[in-house]
């Protein structure tokens, strides 16, 4: 049985893994299992930045993808950065289907709004869905409510949608 394996980077709170689960059983068809908790690699850290790169964390993650994992998402709560970028809310590498995202800039508080846990679930479930959305070979979408949508801020990821728009349905070869 093919399978999307969940593995907490660092500590994870359960129900954010949990509702994230649920949603890609829902969205992909696949079953979800919850991997043990990884510890967040310090060679991964870039002490100028105070951030983590995550290439580097998706290169250990890609040791956990077994013959019945199809695809891989971790979940970390540390600041993720691309060398590109100032900050990113995700990464996937999709020749590997291995995705990690961060639920630290996805928080209210990181911005110095009051917390909003709710809101963090359904954020982190969007950020998931969209990170392995790329290892179905779908890009980013140009329609701001499909979840393929690039996130540049929270904003955006608070507008779109947690599903596909019909030309990104079209695209994803889901069984």
């Amino acid at each position: 049985m093919r399978k999307i394996l969940i593995v907490p980077v660092g500590r994870i709170d359960s129900d954010v893994l949990k509702n994230i689960s649920a949603s890609l059983e829902e969205t992909f068809h696949l079953s979800v299992d919850i991997g043990e908790e990884m510890p967040v690699s310090d060679d991964s850290y870039h002490a100028r930045r105070r951030q983590y790169h995550s290439t580097k964390i998706l290169k250990e993650l890609q040791a956990m993808r077994g013959k019945d994992i199809e695809r891989v998402l971790g979940v970390t709560d540390v600041d993720l950065y691309v060398p590109e970028l100032n900050f990113v809310f995700g990464e996937a590498d999709i020749p590997s289907g291995v995705t990690v995202i961060s639920v630290t800039r996805l928080r209210q508080e990181f911005y110095g709004q009051p917390q909003n846990r709710e809101l963090l679930i359904e954020r982190c479930v969007k950020e998931a869905i969209h990170e392995l959305g790329h290892t179905y070979n779908l890009g980013h979408c140009p329609d701001p409510r499909c979840i393929m949508f690039f996130s540049n801020r929270q904003r955006d990821t608070d507008v779109k949608g947690t599903g596909f728009c019909s030309v990104c349905k079209m695209q994803v070869k889901i069984d």
